[in-house]
């Protein structure tokens, strides 16, 4: 009698550039899965649930509409200050959930990976999936002011460079995902780095174009703020839903060479990381 069971073999990675996008293919129902729970998880015992995707945007774009522009009277290139910061918090806000989120990735989950196998990248993946739920309804709120704005006359345009709205996605997914993954390899010796995180990921919005056009930059400080790779990102962004700013093609091919630098360095010490993580964790 014909046997249809099918035989899975398991064997160890023999090099830390084992890149098995294959594997991770197979196992997509469990991909679902866990963006499933990652989403349902997320704001299960809370109760306003999801509505907090959309209050934490508009409560911090209201603050820094107070403290940035009518106290500290920083420009905002002549665009609605609500709405430009809401464009900026919207785009910096996957980003730093992406790398907040995949940064505890193996310390999280040191249960689950102890106890079954399957390919360990799947877990960050589902992380940057889920949160790309949460970007949609941040973008949902975004979009409904930008209508508001628009109706009361505000001086606001999409202008070509909105076909670059799926790059960007990429872009900030990607860049999240390999900052967060170099991060959650490195914690699994250093602990001291998931406290850093938290307070690093603030100081760095300061460092990027989120609460400040980049023409209020000095010229001095031009080159440090570029060197940044989120620069190009929320750059383009406005550019693209709000017709402020000039394309900046340069910013966002380095976007673009750093996130696979990220990506592939993150990559290589995850696998590292994953053969021997039980023993440290």
């Amino acid at each position: 009698m014909k046997s249809d069971s099918t035989v899975f073999e398991i064997s160890p990675k023999t090099s830390l550039f084992a890149f098995n996008f294959k594997e991770i293919w197979q196992y997509r129902d469990l991909l679902v899965l866990f963006v499933r729970r990652d989403f349902v998880a997320m704001y299960k015992q809370t109760i306003l649930g999801p509505l907090w995707f959309f209050i934490q945007p508009i409560i911090s774009s209201f603050v820094f509409y107070i403290i940035f522009n009518r106290v500290a009277n920083i420009s905002t290139d002549g665009m609605p200050p609500y709405l430009f910061y809401l464009a900026g918090l919207t785009a910096w806000n996957y980003f730093s959930t992406c790398l907040n989120s995949t940064s505890n990735v193996f310390v999280g989950n040191a249960g689950i990976f102890g106890k079954v196998y399957f390919p360990r990248l799947i877990t960050p993946l589902s992380i940057v999936i889920s949160n790309l739920l949460k970007f949609a309804m941040q973008f949902v709120i975004f979009m409904l002011f930008y209508v508001y704005f628009y109706m009361q006359g505000a001086h606001i345009q999409f202008t070509v460079y909105a076909w670059l709205f799926p790059v960007l996605l990429v872009l900030m997914g990607g860049l999240g995902l390999g900052m967060g993954i170099i991060v959650s390899a490195l914690t699994t010796k250093y602990r001291d780095l998931t406290f850093l995180v938290g307070f690093g990921v603030q100081l760095f919005m300061y460092a990027t174009p989120v609460i400040y056009p980049l023409s209020q930059i000095p010229e001095k400080y031009h080159t440090y703020i570029m060197l940044n790779p989120m620069t190009g990102v929320i750059e383009t962004f406005r550019l693209a839903f709000l017709g402020v700013g000039v394309m900046n093609w340069t910013a966002l091919w380095y976007s673009v060479a750093v996130m696979i630098a990220l990506l592939f360095i993150g990559i290589v010490l995850f696998n590292k990381t994953e053969k021997n993580f039980m023993d440290t964790v």
